[in-house]
């Protein structure tokens, strides 16, 4: 993935300068670090909420409502099966939202914090 910003400056020894420690508490303190954990947890622990709910339905149905999960929706296929394509499906869903998420979001507010270290370095 190609960035805008330019590579950090190496020292003489050819090693990445470094910020300094208390560069690195200076950002995790600031409200723009605050903020990028806020967009992401707000994003990410909602929707692992709902899916541990979601499988936790899909086992629970299994078990417990076995008439139900096993009642034919097409052919041979039944409800058990389909919920649990959609257990597939969601997966890549969520993997999907939450890639698209951290690009437009995410990534960019990390890379303002991360420029930011490094041009102070």
């Amino acid at each position: 993935m190609a960035t805008e910003a330019p590579p950090p400056q190496k020292r003489e020894d050819d090693s990445p300068v470094q910020p300094t420690t208390e560069a690195f508490l200076e950002a995790q303190n600031s409200a723009e670090f605050t903020q990028l954990r806020r967009s992401h947890r707000s994003f990410a622990f909602p929707l692992t909420v709902g899916f541990i709910a979601w499988y936790l339905l899909y086992v629970l149905l299994s078990s417990y409502a076995g008439d139900f999960m096993g009642t034919k929706v097409v052919a041979n296929f039944n409800v058990a099966f389909v919920f649990g394509l959609a257990q597939f499906a969601t997966t890549f869903l969520i993997a999907w939202f939450y890639s698209r998420h951290a690009t437009n979001k995410l990534d960019p507010q990390a890379a303002a914090i991360k420029s930011r270290l490094e041009a102070d370095a």
